[in-house]
């Protein structure tokens, strides 16, 4: 198996991962009570996901 002659520098290797960062999370509105969620998750204040209950509501527990 083949071996680096040289050590990879921080500033190459740095370089080489800036493009490997997780970006912002998409937030969106929930349609059942107006609360800001993130897409594709249930909405903690209601509990709805796709206009059905799936979770017991913040408010309900």
């Amino acid at each position: 198996m083949a071996h680096p002659k040289r050590k990879t520098s921080k500033a190459r290797r740095d370089k080489r991962r800036t493009h490997k960062n997780l970006g912002e999370a998409t937030l969106t509105e929930c349609p059942n009570c107006g609360a800001v969620h993130q897409r594709h998750r249930a909405c903690a204040e209601c509990g709805y996901y796709r206009g059905r209950q799936v979770i017991k509501a913040a408010s309900e527990v």
